[in-house]
Protein backbone atom coordinates (compact mmCIF):
# COMPACT_ATOMS: atom_id res chain seq x y z
CA UNK A 1 0.00 0.00 0.00
CA UNK A 2 1.21 3.51 -0.83
CA UNK A 3 2.29 5.32 2.35
CA UNK A 4 3.40 8.77 3.40
CA UNK A 5 6.84 7.30 4.15
CA UNK A 6 7.10 6.22 0.49
CA UNK A 7 6.51 9.81 -0.60
CA UNK A 8 9.02 11.22 1.88
CA UNK A 9 11.60 8.73 0.61
CA UNK A 10 10.80 9.73 -2.97
CA UNK A 11 11.32 13.40 -2.11
CA UNK A 12 14.79 12.58 -0.77
CA UNK A 13 15.65 10.69 -3.97
CA UNK A 14 14.39 13.46 -6.25
CA UNK A 15 16.03 16.30 -4.34
CA UNK A 16 18.04 18.39 -6.80
CA UNK A 17 17.11 16.23 -9.80
CA UNK A 18 13.70 17.77 -10.56
CA UNK A 19 12.66 21.39 -10.30
CA UNK A 20 10.85 22.53 -7.16
CA UNK A 21 8.35 24.54 -9.16
CA UNK A 22 6.73 27.79 -7.96
CA UNK A 23 3.45 27.66 -6.01
CA UNK A 24 2.02 31.15 -6.02
CA UNK A 25 -1.31 32.94 -5.76
CA UNK A 26 -3.06 34.21 -8.86
CA UNK A 27 -4.77 37.41 -7.77
CA UNK A 28 -6.71 37.75 -11.01
CA UNK A 29 -8.04 34.18 -10.95
CA UNK A 30 -8.91 34.68 -7.29
CA UNK A 31 -10.99 37.75 -8.19
CA UNK A 32 -12.73 35.90 -11.03
CA UNK A 33 -13.58 32.72 -9.10
CA UNK A 34 -14.21 34.13 -5.61
CA UNK A 35 -11.69 31.68 -4.12
CA UNK A 36 -8.06 32.31 -3.17
CA UNK A 37 -6.33 30.44 -5.98
CA UNK A 38 -2.76 29.11 -5.83
CA UNK A 39 -1.05 27.57 -8.86
CA UNK A 40 1.70 24.93 -8.93
CA UNK A 41 3.63 25.43 -12.18
CA UNK A 42 4.65 21.86 -13.10
CA UNK A 43 4.67 22.93 -16.75
CA UNK A 44 8.06 24.48 -15.93
CA UNK A 45 9.74 21.09 -15.43
CA UNK A 46 12.39 20.27 -18.03
CA UNK A 47 10.03 17.93 -19.89
CA UNK A 48 7.13 20.35 -19.21
CA UNK A 49 5.24 17.87 -17.04
CA UNK A 50 4.98 16.45 -13.50
CA UNK A 51 5.42 12.96 -15.01
CA UNK A 52 9.17 13.04 -14.65
CA UNK A 53 8.84 12.96 -10.83
CA UNK A 54 7.31 9.49 -10.82
CA UNK A 55 9.48 8.25 -13.67
CA UNK A 56 12.70 9.27 -11.95
CA UNK A 57 11.62 7.81 -8.60
CA UNK A 58 10.90 4.48 -10.29
CA UNK A 59 14.23 4.46 -12.11
CA UNK A 60 16.17 5.27 -8.94
CA UNK A 61 14.53 2.33 -7.16
CA UNK A 62 15.69 -0.24 -9.73
CA UNK A 63 18.22 -2.87 -8.69
CA UNK A 64 21.67 -2.94 -10.32
CA UNK A 65 20.58 -5.90 -12.44
CA UNK A 66 17.41 -4.13 -13.58
CA UNK A 67 19.40 -1.01 -14.46
CA UNK A 68 21.82 -3.06 -16.51
CA UNK A 69 18.98 -4.56 -18.57
CA UNK A 70 17.06 -1.29 -19.06
CA UNK A 71 13.43 -0.22 -19.05
CA UNK A 72 10.43 -0.11 -21.36
CA UNK A 73 7.41 2.20 -21.21
CA UNK A 74 4.28 2.81 -23.25
CA UNK A 75 3.17 6.38 -23.76
CA UNK A 76 2.25 8.84 -26.49
CA UNK A 77 3.06 11.88 -24.37
CA UNK A 78 4.52 13.18 -21.14
CA UNK A 79 5.36 9.84 -19.49
CA UNK A 80 7.44 8.85 -22.50
CA UNK A 81 9.53 11.99 -22.26
CA UNK A 82 9.94 11.74 -18.49
CA UNK A 83 11.20 8.16 -18.70
CA UNK A 84 13.42 8.86 -21.71
CA UNK A 85 15.01 11.98 -20.23
CA UNK A 86 15.87 10.53 -16.84
CA UNK A 87 16.97 7.18 -18.28
CA UNK A 88 19.42 9.12 -20.44
CA UNK A 89 20.64 11.07 -17.38
CA UNK A 90 21.19 7.82 -15.47
CA UNK A 91 22.79 6.00 -18.41
CA UNK A 92 20.00 3.44 -18.75
CA UNK A 93 18.62 1.87 -21.90
CA UNK A 94 15.04 3.04 -22.48
CA UNK A 95 12.60 1.60 -25.02
CA UNK A 96 9.41 3.63 -25.54
CA UNK A 97 6.48 2.06 -27.38
CA UNK A 98 4.14 4.56 -29.03
CA UNK A 99 1.04 4.04 -31.19
CA UNK A 100 1.59 4.66 -34.89
CA UNK A 101 -0.68 7.74 -34.83
CA UNK A 102 1.58 9.58 -32.35
CA UNK A 103 2.43 13.09 -33.69
CA UNK A 104 5.90 13.25 -35.18
CA UNK A 105 6.99 16.07 -32.87
CA UNK A 106 6.46 13.84 -29.81
CA UNK A 107 8.27 10.93 -31.42
CA UNK A 108 11.29 13.07 -32.29
CA UNK A 109 11.36 14.74 -28.87
CA UNK A 110 11.40 11.34 -27.17
CA UNK A 111 14.14 10.12 -29.51
CA UNK A 112 16.01 13.33 -28.71
CA UNK A 113 16.25 12.18 -25.10
CA UNK A 114 18.09 9.06 -26.27
CA UNK A 115 15.24 6.55 -26.13
CA UNK A 116 14.64 3.76 -28.64
CA UNK A 117 11.17 4.55 -30.01
CA UNK A 118 9.05 1.67 -31.29
CA UNK A 119 5.89 2.61 -33.20
CA UNK A 120 3.36 -0.18 -32.86
CA UNK A 121 -0.42 -0.54 -33.10
CA UNK A 122 -3.21 1.90 -33.79
CA UNK A 123 -4.37 2.24 -30.17
CA UNK A 124 -2.81 2.73 -26.77
CA UNK A 125 -3.99 -0.77 -25.77
CA UNK A 126 -2.13 -2.36 -28.70
CA UNK A 127 1.00 -0.34 -27.90
CA UNK A 128 0.77 -1.36 -24.22
CA UNK A 129 0.47 -5.05 -25.11
CA UNK A 130 3.56 -4.79 -27.31
CA UNK A 131 5.49 -3.03 -24.52
CA UNK A 132 4.68 -5.89 -22.13
CA UNK A 133 5.82 -8.35 -24.80
CA UNK A 134 9.14 -6.53 -25.21
CA UNK A 135 9.60 -6.43 -21.44
CA UNK A 136 9.22 -10.20 -21.29
CA UNK A 137 11.35 -10.97 -24.34
CA UNK A 138 14.22 -8.63 -23.46
CA UNK A 139 13.95 -8.76 -19.66
CA UNK A 140 13.25 -5.04 -19.46
CA UNK A 141 11.51 -3.44 -16.48
CA UNK A 142 8.11 -2.06 -17.45
CA UNK A 143 7.59 1.51 -16.16
CA UNK A 144 3.83 1.97 -15.85
CA UNK A 145 2.52 5.51 -16.40
CA UNK A 146 0.36 5.49 -13.24
CA UNK A 147 -0.50 2.09 -11.68
CA UNK A 148 2.71 1.69 -9.68
CA UNK A 149 3.39 2.74 -6.09
CA UNK A 150 6.84 4.09 -6.99
CA UNK A 151 5.32 6.26 -9.71
CA UNK A 152 2.55 7.55 -7.42
CA UNK A 153 5.05 8.23 -4.64
CA UNK A 154 7.11 10.40 -6.99
CA UNK A 155 4.02 12.36 -8.01
CA UNK A 156 3.09 12.75 -4.34
CA UNK A 157 6.19 14.86 -3.73
CA UNK A 158 4.17 17.70 -5.23
CA UNK A 159 1.97 17.77 -2.12
CA UNK A 160 5.00 18.11 0.16
CA UNK A 161 6.13 21.19 -1.76
CA UNK A 162 2.60 22.64 -1.91
CA UNK A 163 1.91 22.31 1.82
CA UNK A 164 5.36 23.52 2.76
CA UNK A 165 4.67 26.70 0.76
CA UNK A 166 1.03 27.13 1.89
CA UNK A 167 0.20 24.99 4.94
CA UNK A 168 -3.20 26.65 5.43
CA UNK A 169 -4.73 25.51 2.12
CA UNK A 170 -8.34 24.33 2.36
CA UNK A 171 -8.52 22.15 -0.76
CA UNK A 172 -6.62 20.75 -3.72
CA UNK A 173 -8.27 20.21 -7.12
CA UNK A 174 -6.37 17.57 -9.09
CA UNK A 175 -6.89 16.11 -12.57
CA UNK A 176 -7.42 12.35 -12.83
CA UNK A 177 -6.47 10.12 -15.75
CA UNK A 178 -5.15 6.81 -14.49
CA UNK A 179 -4.90 8.26 -10.99
CA UNK A 180 -1.16 8.31 -10.28
CA UNK A 181 -0.98 12.05 -9.61
CA UNK A 182 -4.00 12.28 -7.31
CA UNK A 183 -3.10 9.03 -5.49
CA UNK A 184 0.30 10.42 -4.51
CA UNK A 185 -0.96 13.90 -3.70
CA UNK A 186 -3.97 12.69 -1.67
CA UNK A 187 -1.84 10.26 0.35
CA UNK A 188 0.62 13.00 1.33
CA UNK A 189 -1.98 15.73 1.83
CA UNK A 190 -4.17 13.61 4.14
CA UNK A 191 -1.12 12.54 6.17
CA UNK A 192 0.02 16.13 6.70
CA UNK A 193 -3.42 17.77 7.03
CA UNK A 194 -6.28 15.25 7.39
CA UNK A 195 -9.00 17.91 7.23
CA UNK A 196 -7.87 19.13 3.80
CA UNK A 197 -10.30 18.37 0.98
CA UNK A 198 -8.89 16.64 -2.08
CA UNK A 199 -11.11 16.85 -5.17
CA UNK A 200 -10.52 14.93 -8.38
CA UNK A 201 -11.47 16.16 -11.86
CA UNK A 202 -12.19 14.17 -15.00
CA UNK A 203 -13.42 15.19 -18.42
CA UNK A 204 -16.98 14.15 -19.25
CA UNK A 205 -15.59 12.28 -22.25
CA UNK A 206 -13.42 9.97 -20.11
CA UNK A 207 -15.14 9.51 -16.70
CA UNK A 208 -13.38 6.20 -15.96
CA UNK A 209 -12.60 6.83 -12.27
CA UNK A 210 -16.10 8.22 -11.68
CA UNK A 211 -17.60 5.09 -13.22
CA UNK A 212 -15.35 2.80 -11.20
CA UNK A 213 -15.99 4.41 -7.81
CA UNK A 214 -19.61 5.49 -8.20
CA UNK A 215 -20.65 2.32 -10.06
CA UNK A 216 -22.08 4.39 -12.90
CA UNK A 217 -21.97 3.64 -16.61
CA UNK A 218 -21.32 7.04 -18.15
CA UNK A 219 -20.37 6.76 -21.83
CA UNK A 220 -16.74 7.05 -22.95
CA UNK A 221 -15.78 9.38 -25.76
CA UNK A 222 -13.16 8.83 -28.42
CA UNK A 223 -11.15 12.02 -28.02
CA UNK A 224 -10.66 15.07 -25.82
CA UNK A 225 -8.43 18.13 -25.77
CA UNK A 226 -7.31 16.87 -22.33
CA UNK A 227 -5.53 13.91 -23.90
CA UNK A 228 -3.27 13.50 -20.86
CA UNK A 229 -6.27 12.27 -18.82
CA UNK A 230 -8.00 10.34 -21.61
CA UNK A 231 -7.81 7.01 -19.78
CA UNK A 232 -10.50 4.35 -20.22
CA UNK A 233 -9.41 2.14 -17.31
CA UNK A 234 -8.05 3.61 -14.04
CA UNK A 235 -5.26 1.86 -12.18
CA UNK A 236 -6.00 -0.85 -9.62
CA UNK A 237 -3.55 0.56 -7.07
CA UNK A 238 -4.59 4.16 -7.69
CA UNK A 239 -8.31 3.37 -7.57
CA UNK A 240 -7.97 2.05 -4.03
CA UNK A 241 -6.13 5.19 -2.91
CA UNK A 242 -8.67 7.50 -4.56
CA UNK A 243 -11.54 5.66 -2.88
CA UNK A 244 -9.84 5.99 0.51
CA UNK A 245 -8.34 9.49 0.34
CA UNK A 246 -10.20 11.60 -2.24
CA UNK A 247 -13.28 13.47 -1.00
CA UNK A 248 -15.12 14.17 -4.24
CA UNK A 249 -14.99 13.74 -8.02
CA UNK A 250 -16.14 16.39 -10.48
CA UNK A 251 -16.68 16.31 -14.24
CA UNK A 252 -15.92 19.13 -16.69
CA UNK A 253 -16.66 19.47 -20.39
CA UNK A 254 -14.48 20.44 -23.34
CA UNK A 255 -15.62 24.08 -23.25
CA UNK A 256 -14.59 24.39 -19.59
CA UNK A 257 -11.11 23.08 -20.39
CA UNK A 258 -10.73 25.32 -23.45
CA UNK A 259 -11.68 28.35 -21.35
CA UNK A 260 -9.18 27.38 -18.64
CA UNK A 261 -6.31 26.92 -21.13
CA UNK A 262 -7.05 30.33 -22.64
CA UNK A 263 -7.36 32.08 -19.26
CA UNK A 264 -4.03 30.70 -18.07
CA UNK A 265 -2.41 31.87 -21.30
CA UNK A 266 -3.94 35.35 -21.14
CA UNK A 267 -3.86 35.97 -17.38
CA UNK A 268 -0.84 34.01 -16.15
CA UNK A 269 1.07 34.14 -19.44
CA UNK A 270 1.74 30.41 -19.08
CA UNK A 271 1.16 27.63 -21.60
CA UNK A 272 -0.79 24.67 -20.19
CA UNK A 273 -2.14 21.59 -21.97
CA UNK A 274 -5.76 20.49 -21.62
CA UNK A 275 -5.15 18.00 -18.79
CA UNK A 276 -3.08 20.59 -16.94
CA UNK A 277 -5.97 23.06 -17.02
CA UNK A 278 -8.61 20.59 -15.75
CA UNK A 279 -8.35 21.82 -12.15
CA UNK A 280 -9.04 25.41 -13.13
CA UNK A 281 -11.84 24.19 -15.43
CA UNK A 282 -13.54 22.61 -12.39
CA UNK A 283 -13.11 25.78 -10.35
CA UNK A 284 -14.68 27.84 -13.15
CA UNK A 285 -17.56 25.38 -13.57
CA UNK A 286 -18.35 25.05 -9.83
CA UNK A 287 -17.36 28.43 -8.31
CA UNK A 288 -19.93 28.33 -5.49
CA UNK A 289 -18.48 25.08 -4.19
CA UNK A 290 -15.08 26.65 -3.54
CA UNK A 291 -15.99 30.28 -2.86
CA UNK A 292 -14.03 31.97 -0.06
CA UNK A 293 -11.59 29.07 0.37
CA UNK A 294 -7.86 28.67 -0.28
CA UNK A 295 -7.54 26.37 -3.27
CA UNK A 296 -4.45 24.75 -4.78
CA UNK A 297 -4.29 23.77 -8.45
CA UNK A 298 -1.56 21.80 -10.24
CA UNK A 299 -0.75 22.97 -13.77
CA UNK A 300 0.43 19.46 -14.53
CA UNK A 301 1.85 19.92 -18.03
CA UNK A 302 2.46 22.29 -20.90
CA UNK A 303 2.90 19.99 -23.90
CA UNK A 304 0.12 21.11 -26.22
CA UNK A 305 0.00 20.80 -29.99
CA UNK A 306 0.40 24.27 -31.60
CA UNK A 307 -2.50 23.67 -34.00
CA UNK A 308 -4.78 22.68 -31.12
CA UNK A 309 -3.68 25.75 -29.19
CA UNK A 310 -4.47 27.97 -32.20
CA UNK A 311 -7.94 26.45 -32.43
CA UNK A 312 -8.55 26.97 -28.70
CA UNK A 313 -7.50 30.62 -28.93
CA UNK A 314 -9.73 31.25 -31.94
CA UNK A 315 -12.75 29.48 -30.40
CA UNK A 316 -12.20 31.37 -27.17
CA UNK A 317 -12.25 34.66 -29.04
CA UNK A 318 -15.58 33.67 -30.59
CA UNK A 319 -17.07 32.80 -27.17
CA UNK A 320 -15.93 36.09 -25.68
CA UNK A 321 -17.27 38.13 -28.62
CA UNK A 322 -13.83 39.22 -29.79
CA UNK A 323 -14.31 37.36 -33.07
CA UNK A 324 -17.74 37.47 -34.74
CA UNK A 325 -19.22 36.23 -38.02
CA UNK A 326 -21.76 38.70 -39.40
CA UNK A 327 -24.04 38.34 -42.44
CA UNK A 328 -25.04 41.55 -44.23
CA UNK A 329 -27.70 41.74 -46.98
CA UNK A 330 -27.81 44.77 -49.27
CA UNK A 331 -28.61 46.00 -52.82
CA UNK A 332 -26.06 44.71 -55.34
CA UNK A 333 -24.91 48.09 -56.64
CA UNK A 334 -21.47 49.63 -57.15
CA UNK A 335 -19.98 50.97 -53.92
CA UNK A 336 -22.13 48.91 -51.51
CA UNK A 337 -19.16 46.88 -50.26
CA UNK A 338 -17.21 50.08 -49.66
CA UNK A 339 -20.18 51.48 -47.74
CA UNK A 340 -20.41 48.37 -45.55
CA UNK A 341 -16.69 48.27 -44.79
CA UNK A 342 -16.69 52.00 -44.00
CA UNK A 343 -19.59 51.45 -41.58
CA UNK A 344 -17.76 48.56 -39.90
CA UNK A 345 -14.59 50.65 -39.62
CA UNK A 346 -16.57 53.57 -38.24
CA UNK A 347 -17.91 51.29 -35.51
CA UNK A 348 -14.35 50.40 -34.53
CA UNK A 349 -14.27 46.78 -35.74
CA UNK A 350 -11.58 45.19 -37.90
CA UNK A 351 -12.40 42.92 -40.87
CA UNK A 352 -10.54 39.61 -40.89
CA UNK A 353 -12.40 37.78 -43.70
CA UNK A 354 -14.93 38.69 -46.40
CA UNK A 355 -17.11 36.29 -48.41
CA UNK A 356 -19.18 37.89 -51.18
CA UNK A 357 -22.17 35.68 -52.13
CA UNK A 358 -24.43 36.20 -55.14
CA UNK A 359 -25.41 32.76 -56.47
CA UNK A 360 -25.92 30.62 -53.34
CA UNK A 361 -28.56 32.74 -51.62
CA UNK A 362 -32.33 32.98 -51.36
CA UNK A 363 -32.26 36.77 -51.73
CA UNK A 364 -33.72 38.56 -54.74
CA UNK A 365 -31.45 38.61 -57.79
CA UNK A 366 -30.63 42.30 -57.36
CA UNK A 367 -29.44 41.77 -53.79
CA UNK A 368 -26.15 40.45 -52.44
CA UNK A 369 -25.24 38.65 -49.22
CA UNK A 370 -21.85 39.30 -47.68
CA UNK A 371 -20.35 37.46 -44.71
CA UNK A 372 -17.66 39.09 -42.60
CA UNK A 373 -15.45 37.73 -39.82
CA UNK A 374 -14.83 40.71 -37.55
CA UNK A 375 -12.36 41.36 -34.75
CA UNK A 376 -14.29 43.14 -32.02
CA UNK A 377 -13.93 44.11 -28.35
CA UNK A 378 -16.70 41.91 -26.95
CA UNK A 379 -20.40 41.07 -27.20
CA UNK A 380 -21.52 44.66 -26.54
CA UNK A 381 -19.25 45.90 -29.33
CA UNK A 382 -20.67 43.30 -31.75
CA UNK A 383 -24.19 44.58 -30.99
CA UNK A 384 -22.98 48.12 -31.64
CA UNK A 385 -21.53 47.13 -35.04
CA UNK A 386 -24.80 45.43 -36.04
CA UNK A 387 -26.80 48.49 -35.00
CA UNK A 388 -24.57 50.80 -37.06
CA UNK A 389 -25.04 48.58 -40.14
CA UNK A 390 -28.82 48.60 -39.70
CA UNK A 391 -28.84 52.37 -39.36
CA UNK A 392 -26.99 52.50 -42.68
CA UNK A 393 -29.90 50.62 -44.29
CA UNK A 394 -28.43 47.13 -44.29
CA UNK A 395 -29.90 43.90 -42.98
CA UNK A 396 -27.29 42.58 -40.55
CA UNK A 397 -27.25 39.61 -38.18
CA UNK A 398 -24.85 37.27 -36.40
CA UNK A 399 -24.30 33.96 -38.16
Amino acid sequence: MLTFADIQAAAARLNGAVLQTPFVESRTLSQITGAQVYLKFENLQFTASFKERGALNKLLMLSDAERARGVVAMSAGNHAQGVAYHAQRLGLRAVIVMPRFTPGVKVERTRGFGAEVVLHGDTLAEARAHAYQLAQEQQLTFVHPYDDEAIAAGQGTLALEILQAQPDLDALIIAIGGGGLIAGIATAAKAIKPEMEVVGVQTQRFPSMVNALRHTDLPMGTSTIAEGIAVTQPGIITQEVVQRCVDDLLLVDEGDIEQAVLMLLEIEKTLVEGAGAAGLAALLRYPARFKGRKIGLVLSGGNIDPMLLAAIIERGMVRSGRLARVRVSARDVPGVLAQITATVAGAGANIEEVHHQRAFTMLAAQNVEIEFVLQTRGHAHVSEVLEQLRRAGMEAALV
